[in-house]
């Protein structure tokens, strides 16, 4: 089993998982954008169908992924994440992200 660390996630994310800070996972491998939601939605169901589409798992709109300085929500969530992230040094950041004009 590979870990990671799933950064702090915005705050109506974590309000609705009832969690006040970083959330640790321990993910199977390949860590990818997918295993981590995997485990996150195992952990904390109330977040299913909130941050990827219940029958495409597809991101949904306003949600980011960063990790290692960088914004990871285009890339192919099944590609596997910085090493950083699968060790456990840097997390993957889950971002509501802010719309309006």
């Amino acid at each position: 089993m590979g870990g990671t660390q799933q950064g702090p996630p915005s705050a109506h994310l974590r309000t609705l998982a009832r969690v006040d800070a970083e959330v640790e996972l321990e993910v199977v491998e390949p860590v990818t954008v997918n295993t981590v939601l995997d485990a996150l939605e195992s952990r904390y169901p109330v977040l299913r169908g909130t941050i990827r589409d219940h029958g495409t798992e597809r991101r949904r709109a306003f949600i980011r992924f960063f990790a290692c300085g960088r914004d990871l929500s285009h890339e192919p969530s099944d590609a596997p994440l910085p090493d950083a992230v699968s060790s456990g040094t840097d997390a993957l950041m889950v971002v509501g992200a802010i719309a309006g004009g």
